[in-house]
């Protein structure tokens, strides 16, 4: 199945890795937070939660995810980290 994810998921994907990418840097216990500014942030939470987008261009680092809006926080949990992911 060949998926063409939009430009706006693109944009999230690469958000997601860079995040993926940092989170081990302030590991600390197994849980990361990283922040992204209130544009990316949206961008990442539009990508996983609210466009329907296709498991399979998700980066496979990430095998769960949860929003939590009232707090602006994102968690994605991986094989070893519980990352959070904050807007600033």
């Amino acid at each position: 199945m060949n998926i063409d994810p939009n430009l706006h998921q693109q944009q999230g994907v690469r958000h997601l890795k860079r995040v993926l990418g940092f989170a081990p840097m302030v590991e600390e216990d197994g849980k990361a937070t990283v922040h992204l500014t209130a544009e990316d942030w949206h961008v990442v939470a539009d990508t996983l939660f609210h466009m329907n987008t296709p498991k399979e261009i998700l980066p496979e680092a990430i095998l769960g995810s949860k929003l939590h809006s009232e707090t602006q926080q994102m968690v994605l949990t991986t094989a070893g980290i519980e990352i959070t992911v904050e807007m600033i």
